[in-house]
């Protein structure tokens, strides 16, 4: 007979005497904090979404920029400011706290909205991208953090598929509101008012209602001890070496991640452009663009508790091969339905990667350095915005838009294979009890 998993006990009893008084792991024991921060992570979501279709437009029409790396740089100032500021962010929670590093997150979030619907120039909208960036690093990097402190390890899965659903979630419903309001009353400056509103609603509940988490963390540090010292007291470079090189499963969940990312520049700059170039209206630009973090955040909500039940390894390399094939179609697609069809496979295929990457970070690193680690991870994923703003924009200005989409699509194939080869499974199934006699 097999003794409950420490997450189990915390849930049904007190903690041990090694744990923080009155600290409990768990879903249901935190459910009221967790919802919360599920609400904060779907503003999060929606600073994003409010740029996904209005800003590309702006781009073409208004500062009158051609499909290239130039017309991308927003997305390469937004994902390397995210990528850089997701390492600091571990680092940070594990200092302060996650308390103070989230509401850091929104205040620098403030002036974006106002930048993005009354800058002058370019470069202003590159300055609003820069401060999204550093304010989506902190606040979602936080969240997530939060989330894996508060679940324990026996719902990690679920919980990283709740948290993404919510962010992503938002990201296609206020794409979709966006681009509902461009096309009545313009590009600017009505559809940006609303991440205004976001921006101070996700201030006030984070500053006044959101709790510290980090006890949960030591909480839950205390069930597993280590007993090499030099394992519990990893220093940040070998953490950053061992997430980005020497663990396989780490590794590999990296690239994977920045990998994906990257797929998301060239759904949030590219597509919207190809779109536009085949006649599309704006209103049907807003449901393309809103379909696929639509079924993504949706589809999360399953696959994060299905990597629970049958493991992590599978649903990310399939996850990855669905999206290549989804990004081949839209560049073989000229029609709103083939383009909304690739849509749907693209969020889908998105879906069983995303929640399921954070859980592996989540399997394999330690309570004591697994904030570091998720910041680590989390700044080669969104590195692939930059990564991605750069292949897509010059390959889009050098061979044409067609190409570029072609070539992610390859990458995106080859990574899955990355995947299938070199990670191991970090979630396995339990193993079934013995049959009766």
């Amino acid at each position: 007979m097999t003794s409950p998993e420490p997450s189990a006990s915390l849930e049904q009893g007190g903690p041990p005497s090694s744990a923080p008084e009155g600290i409990r792991l768990g879903l249901r024991a935190n459910l009221a904090q967790f919802t919360l921060l599920v609400t904060v992570n779907a503003l999060v979501g929606g600073m994003l979404g409010q740029e996904r279709v209005v800003l590309p437009l702006l781009a073409d029409r208004v500062f009158h920029l051609a499909a290239s790396a130039t017309a991308l740089t927003y997305i390469l100032a937004f994902g390397a400011t995210k990528a850089a500021t997701n390492f600091f962010a571990g680092t940070l929670s594990d200092r302060y706290g996650r308390k103070p590093v989230l509401v850091g997150g929104w205040l620098i979030a403030l002036p974006v909205p106002a930048m993005l619907a009354w800058g002058p120039s370019w470069a202003w909208i590159i300055a609003a991208n820069i401060l999204l960036g550093a304010s989506q690093g902190l606040t979602w990097s936080t969240t997530v953090i939060m989330k894996i402190d508060l679940a324990g390890p026996g719902r990690r899965g679920l919980a990283m598929g709740l948290n993404e659903a919510a962010g992503y979630g938002a990201v296609a419903a206020t794409a979709m509101a966006t681009s509902a309001i461009a096309a009545h009353a313009g590009l600017r400056p009505e559809p940006f008012l609303l991440g205004a509103a976001y921006a101070a609603l996700g201030l006030g509940l984070s500053a006044l209602v959101v709790r510290e988490t980090r006890e949960h963390a030591r909480a839950e540090a205390a069930l597993h001890p280590v007993q090499d010292l030099t394992e519990r007291e990893l220093t940040t470079a070998q953490i950053a070496r061992r997430t980005s090189l020497t663990d396989k499963a780490l590794s590999a969940a990296s690239q994977a991640g920045m990998v994906n990312n990257l797929n998301d520049a060239l759904a949030w700059g590219i597509f919207p452009l190809l779109f536009a170039t085949h006649g599309s209206s704006v209103a049907q630009i807003g449901i393309l663009a809103a379909l696929y973090p639509a079924v993504w955040g949706a589809g999360q909500l399953l696959t994060g508790w299905w990597s629970d039940r049958v493991g992590r390894k599978r649903l990310i390399t399939g996850g990855m091969l669905l999206q290549a094939a989804a990004i081949g179609l839209v560049a073989l697609g000229t029609t709103f339905p083939v383009w909304a069809t690739a849509q749907v496979l693209l969020g889908i295929g998105t879906a069983l990667v995303y929640p399921t990457l954070l859980a592996v970070i989540g399997d394999v690193a330690h309570p004591a350095w697994r904030a570091r680690a998720i910041g680590v991870y989390r700044l080669w994923r969104d590195g692939g915005f930059a990564v991605g703003a750069l292949l897509a924009g010059s390959l889009a200005g050098a061979y044409g838009l067609t190409t570029a989409i072609w070539a992610v699509a390859a990458l995106t194939a080859a990574s899955g294979l990355i995947v299938a080869v070199r990670m191991y499974e970090t979630h396995p199934r339990p193993a079934p009890p013995p049959s009766l006699p």
